[in-house]
């Protein structure tokens, strides 16, 4: 039916030229496709096609100056997308784009970059991508169709376990000219892989050498973003300078952000050090995670002065939620009455009182604040006919919205959760030997250790520890650096960690990465709690087919549900709101987005307007 005027072959890669454009028309059996400036996960884009710029952006930001960033921890790779290393991630969007970019206004909906439309039909059985024809690498050389399909497999062979798992949806990827790009999705069942390889990071395939792709490296990588590395100092700083020539300056979705001449990432490898850094203005700004520190830490001259000015910003989005974290490869925690049990002996009440002013709460399930959580809500019948082929593992007390997490009388001697947590562990085998809680048949005391790299975690890790000691448990707590931390925590060398999972209110295909069977034993995901449950793997298969919003909430709140009733973690508490310390010579807009901060926003105070670049 078509003349195909190039066809050039390669292990896993079909990239064809098209005589005609029909092939980017309709394919057999589906309905009507349509070419557009953005696609939206459910509904319709906010934003029109001739939109100016974001509404949390300022479109008259000066350029100018440098703004330094303060990050905890360090790094030995400039390569973010493989597993191999601690990579500096700031790559991502200033130095290496994606075809299509968040508006973080909206709960998944993707504009165009790189590329300038996306078609795809109402069953998202295809997708495809057309290239602006301005874009350019750094280096000056165009981005192609060539280097999107050359992204594509590059990523999906040798890419995180992500990009691996993400990719390998596409059933077949091919170009019908030097600027447009299809994938084809048939038989993926996933509604949101047109969106996902709109955020696919598009390489340079003339600049990347396949066989090293995957070892770490320090050289400055060539993107097509609006920054460059211009100076690295190995696991110290790393430096990006606008790009002068940068092609993307005009664009609506960029107008008003990056407005900084220089960006400088300064690494800390210990939090009291970093914070002492910000207090003698060595670093622009900082996001507060300590209740504590934020209220009263701040006592120094600079934050008294008004030169440092605390915002408290509240997003649209889940509430990020902390829990302790339980490895159920370890066959300490594979049995879910040991997991009920350390649930019931966590004493919120007076962890919260004494350490955080009282200011938290705690919800059961991973959405808490949005409408996609299922804790406190009863299951509606679109939920009860997904669970149904699961009922036996899923309480009814968590199905009818009746489940609450155990509430203490604050004494730190709550006799009522002990005894409960006591049975629960006797019926797993263990029992009293004295004040020592012991395995009934190996007599092995119950113990495990708890890994914690911040004050802030070691203090409730003591906390649990203490409330832990009254059923006959003795654990361990260890306080390793930043970077033993991550690499434990991706290897899953832990009994217990503290972590929190930021969620959108487009939860898609990220949730097989956070929970999914296939991510259990997959290093270097975040499936750190180790869940093979076929109910989660089920819930996540149904929110990527869901096609209307109401069947999408649904499907949510049916994982959230699962995730629940298995167990795998303890909730600590839930932060509503976003705590941030920068020096004055920093500004941002007065409209946050519903994504919370965004440091790509901010511009350098006092930047005349003739200094704007272009």
């Amino acid at each position: 039916m078509f003349k195909f005027l190039r066809l050039f072959e390669g292990p896993g890669l079909r990239l064809c030229v098209l005589a005609s454009a029909l092939s980017l028309g309709l394919s057999a059996g589906s309905t009507r496709a349509e070419e557009a400036h953005a696609i939206a996960m459910h509904g319709k884009p906010a934003m029109p096609a001739d939109f100016t710029h974001m509404p949390y952006a300022n479109p008259d930001a000066p350029k100018g100056g440098r703004l330094t960033w303060g990050v905890l921890g360090t790094f030995d790779s400039l390569n973010p997308f493989i597993v191999r290393g601690l990579a500096v991630q700031q790559m991502r969007g200033y130095v290496v784009e994606s075809l299509l970019a968040r508006g973080n206004d909206e709960p998944f909906t993707l504009y165009g970059l790189l590329a300038r439309s996306v078609e795809t039909n109402d069953e998202r059985s295809f997708v495809t991508f057309r290239l602006d024809p301005r874009a350019r690498f750094s280096d000056g050389k165009p981005v192609t169709a060539e280097d999107v399909l050359f992204s594509w497999q590059l990523l999906r062979d040798h890419g995180r376990p992500n990009h691996r798992q993400y990719y390998a949806k596409v059933a077949r990827a091919e170009a019908a000219d030097p600027l447009t790009v299809r994938f084809d999705l048939a038989g993926a069942n996933d509604r949101e892989l047109p969106l996902i390889l709109g955020l696919m990071p598009i390489l340079p395939k003339h600049a990347v050498d396949v066989a090293t792709f995957e070892e770490t490296t320090l050289a400055s990588p060539i993107g097509s973003g609006p920054y460059r590395v211009t100076a690295v100092k190995p696991g110290a700083s790393v430096t990006l300078t606008r790009n002068p020539d940068y092609w993307g300056h005009d664009l609506a979705i960029n107008r008003g952000l990056y407005n900084f001449d220089e960006i400088r990432l300064d690494y800390f490898r210990e939090a009291n050090g970093q914070f002492e850094a910000f207090k003698r203005g060595l670093y622009d700004f900082r996001i507060e995670h300590e209740p504590l520190r934020w209220h009263e830490g701040y006592d120094f001259p600079a934050a008294k002065s008004g030169e440092v000015i605390r915002d408290t910003v509240k997003p649209g989005l889940p509430q990020p939620s902390e829990f302790l974290v339980f490895n159920t490869r370890r066959p300490l925690f594979a049995d879910i009455r040991v997991r009920q049990a350390l649930t019931l002996l966590f004493d919120f009440e007076l962890v919260n009182r004494n350490y955080f002013f009282g200011l938290y709460s705690r919800v059961a399930g991973y959405f808490a604040g949005s409408d996609l959580s299922a804790y406190g809500r009863p299951a509606d019948a679109r939920e009860r006919e997904l669970l149904k082929p699961f009922a036996a593992q899923i309480r009814p007390d968590i199905m009818d919205g009746s489940y609450r997490l155990p509430v203490t009388d604050g004494s730190g001697r709550d006799r009522t959760t002990l005894r409960a947590a006591l049975k629960l562990l006797s019926d797993a085998g263990y029992e009293l030997d004295g004040t020592v809680l012991r395995n009934r048949a190996t007599k092995a005391p119950f113990t495990f250790e708890i890994l914690v790299t911040t004050r802030d975690q070691e203090r409730i890790a003591l906390a649990f520890q203490r409330d832990l000691k009254r059923a006959g448990i003795e654990p361990s707590v260890r306080t390793v650096d930043p970077v033993q931390f991550d690499q434990r925590r991706l290897a899953y060398e832990f009994d217990m960690i503290q972590n929190r999972w930021d969620q959108s209110l487009s939860p898609g295909n990220e949730q097989s990465f956070y929970w999914g069977s296939a991510a259990a034993d997959n290093p270097g995901t975040r499936n750190y709690m180790g869940a093979r449950d076929g109910a989660v793997d089920a819930m996540i298969a149904a929110l990527l087919e869901a096609r209307e919003h109401t069947d999408f909430v649904s499907s949510v709140r049916a994982l959230d549900r699962a995730l629940i009733a298995g167990f795998y973690t303890i909730p600590l508490f839930n932060v509503s709101e976003q705590w941030i310390a920068r020096w004055n010579r920093i500004e941002r807009p007065k409209t946050t987005s519903i994504s919370g901060y965004l440091p790509e926003t901010w511009w350098s105070k006092g930047q005349p307007q003739a200094h704007q670049a272009k």
